[in-house]
C-alpha cells in the first residue's frame, strides 16, 4: 500500500489482534484435523502461508467503518457489535479472500501469487518431486481447489462465530451482507472466465463485461461489503448504510482499476508477480477493452491475438504495453480512476462520522486506489 495507509492496520492494534485471531483459527483447525495424519499438513502449511501475507484491507475497512459508525459507544449500549466480533468478521473475509485467491489462481494458471509459487504450482511441484503416480499439473489443480475449499469452510465457521456474539438484528443485517457477498464474487469469477472465452466483440461491449465483473468480482467484495459489515455491526441507520454502498463501490472499482494497471505495468518486487503477467493469462480488462476500441487495424490485432500467449517473451510484453499507452488506455484508465475515487474521498471526508474511524477510512481508500503493489 501508499504511505497514506501507514497506521491504519497498526493502530488500535488492528494487525496485530487480527493475526492472533487467524493464528488461533489455525491451531483449531490443525488440531481438528491432527487425526488424518501428517498427509494434511500440506494444506495447513499452505493455508497459512497464504493468510500470512496480504494488506488486511478488507477488515481494515470494516473494523474503521464500525468505528467510525460509533460501533464502541453503541457496543457498550447492547445494540452493536463489540470489538472482538468486528476482528472475527475481519478473519472470516480474510479467509474468504484466501479461498477466492486459491481458485482464482488455478482458474487463471497463476505461476506465482506473493512473490511465492501459487498453491497449485507449489503442490503440482511437490508431486513431481517426490515421483508419485499421475500426472502433476492434474494433482497440483485438484489440491489447490480442495485448500480453496477448506478456506471457504473456515471463512463461514468463523463469520458465524462471530456474528453469534452479536445482537441478534445486527447479525442477520451482516449474514445478509456477507452471504450476498460471496454469491456475487463467485458469479463475477464467472463472469471473468466466460468474458475470456468468448470472441472479442466491439471493444465496447468487452469493455461493459469488463466493468460488470470488476463489480461483481472484486469492487464490492474488497471496499463496498467489508465497508457495510463494519456500518450494520455498529447499529447504523439505513441512509449511512446506503453512504457506504455508494462510496465503497466507486472506492472497490478504483482500487480493481488499478489492480489491472500493476497486473501490466507494476513492478514484480512490489506486487509479487511477474511482469505483465495479465496479458500472458489474457485477463480481460477494462484497460484492454479500451485499447481495443481505440487501436488502429494493426495495433488491435497485436492485441487480441498476443493476449493470453503464455510464451510472450519479456520483449513482447513491452510491446502490448507500448500498444496500451500509445492508443490512450493507460491515461483513460487513470482518469477513470479519479473520476470513481475522488468524490468519493471528498465524500467521505464530509460524511458525518466519528473520529478517528473518518479519517482513517479516508487514508484507506486513498492507499486503495494510489498503491503500488
Amino acid at each position: 500500500m501508499s504511505d497514506a495507509a501507514t497506521g491504519t492496520t497498526d493502530i488500535e492494534d488492528l494487525r496485530r489482534d487480527l493475526a492472533i485471531l487467524l493464528d488461533q483459527h489455525l491451531a483449531d483447525l490443525a488440531r481438528e484435523l491432527e487425526p488424518y495424519g501428517e498427509d494434511v499438513h500440506g494444506l495447513l502449511d499452505a493455508m497459512s502461508t497464504m493468510v500470512a501475507g496480504g494488506k488486511r484491507l478488507r477488515p481494515a475497512f470494516c473494523y474503521w467503518s464500525w468505528r467510525a459508525h460509533g460501533g464502541p459507544a453503541a457496543a457498550a449500549r447492547g445494540t452493536a457489535a463489540d470489538r472482538r466480533t468486528i476482528l472475527r468478521v475481519g478473519v472470516a473475509l480474510e479467509l474468504f479472500q484466501a479461498a477466492a485467491l486459491f481458485h482464482d489462481d488455478v482458474m487463471d494458471g497463476s505461476d506465482t501469487r506473493r512473490g511465492r509459487p501459487s498453491a497449485h504450482r507449489h503442490f503440482e511441484a511437490a508431486h513431481r518431486a517426490a515421483g508419485w503416480i499421475g500426472p502433476p499439473d492434474t494433482f497440483g489443480e485438484a489440491a489447490a481447489i480442495l485448500l480453496g475449499d477448506l478456506a471457504l469452510v473456515a471463512s463461514e465457521r468463523e463469520f458465524s462465530a462471530a456474528v453469534a456474539a452479536a445482537p441478534p438484528s445486527v447479525g442477520r443485517a451482516a449474514r445478509t451482507v456477507f452471504d450476498a457477498m460471496r454469491t456475487e464474487v463467485t458469479v463475477g469469477q464467472f463472469l471473468d472466465v466466460l468474458g475470456q472465452a468468448l470472441p472479442w466483440g466491439d471493444g465496447a461491449q468487452d469493455e461493459r463485461r469488463a466493468r460488470h465483473v470488476v463489480r461483481a468480482k472484486s469492487a464490492r467484495y474488497s471496499v463496498e461489503h467489508p465497508l457495510v459489515l463494519g456500518a450494520v455491526l455498529a447499529g447504523a441507520p439505513g441512509d449511512a448504510v446506503d453512504r457506504c454502498r455508494q462510496q465503497g463501490l466507486a472506492l472497490g472499482e478504483a482500487f480493481q482499476l488499478r489492480d489491472d494497471l500493476l497486473g501490466v505495468f507494476g513492478d514484480p518486487a512490489a506486487t509479487g508477480k511477474p511482469a505483465g503477467d495479465d496479458l500472458r493469462e489474457g485477463k480481460r480488462t477494462v484497460l484492454v477493452a479500451r485499447a481495443v476500441q481505440l487501436a488502429g487495424p494493426e495495433d488491435r490485432a497485436l492485441l487480441t491475438e498476443h493476449l493470453g500467449r503464455r510464451d510472450l517473451t519479456p520483449e513482447d510484453v513491452q510491446r502490448l504495453r507500448d500498444v496500451l499507452e500509445a492508443t490512450g488506455a493507460t491515461a483513460a484508465v487513470e482518469a477513470m480512476i479519479d473520476e470513481l475515487a475522488e468524490p468519493a474521498l471528498q465524500a467521505l471526508a464530509e460524511a458525518p462520522l466519528e473520529e478517528p474511524g473518518r479519517t482513517m477510512l479516508v487514508r484507506l481508500g486513498e492507499a486503495a486506489v494510489k498503491r503500488h503493489s
